[in-house]
């Protein structure tokens, strides 16, 4: 019996020994594991633009875009006295918010007129940006990709992830805080 004890202590020695061992783990490269997510990301981005600029060229728009990857037209001026919206003024507007394929995700008709500061409020930066385009009563079309709107997660009730949105907007007001 003693000798079962002594084999059976042996035993967990060597198994407790055993399982505190250091393992060793595989050495990443941090660079390029990084390297790897910027081909990734400019791929997505590269995609995103060919699918943008192929809708753009179904629907026949005149659409500029900027630097940043925003697609825009202003197809209806209001007026023109006014001044363009900038960072810190609170815009007012009707909008409709739609995937490329024509699915309604959100508008003004159900959830009523969107207000917000622009540059300083929880609203997609392609928004931000777009509106300092306009003035009041300008009506526009953005077309967001998505690192522009809700990015990889979608806004997780019905903007998918890694959606291109659609915002189609009539600006009602722009209240110039100084």
């Amino acid at each position: 019996m003693k000798k079962y004890l002594l084999s059976c202590f042996i035993i967990v020695i060597i198994v407790a020994l055993y399982s505190c061992r250091e393992e060793k783990t595989k050495n990443y490269n941090r660079t390029n594991y990084d390297e790897t997510l910027i081909k990734i990301n400019k791929y997505l981005i590269k995609e995103d633009a060919e699918r943008i600029e192929s809708f753009i060229e179904r629907k026949k728009w005149d659409m500029k875009q900027s630097e940043t990857g925003l697609c825009y037209q202003i197809y209806e001026n209001g007026d023109n006295a006014g001044e363009l919206a900038k960072k810190g003024d609170i815009a007012t507007l009707n909008f409709r918010v739609e995937l490329l394929d024509g699915t309604l995700c959100y508008s003004s008709d159900s959830t009523g007129a969107k207000k917000f500061k622009i540059a300083f409020s929880d609203v997609e930066s392609g928004l931000n940006e777009g509106m300092r385009l306009l003035k009041v009563g300008d009506k526009a079309r953005f077309i967001m990709p998505p690192y522009m709107a809700h990015g990889l997660l979608g806004d997780d009730y019905k903007i998918p992830p890694r959606a291109i949105i659609l915002y189609d907007i009539e600006v009602l007001d722009i209240e110039s805080i100084n």
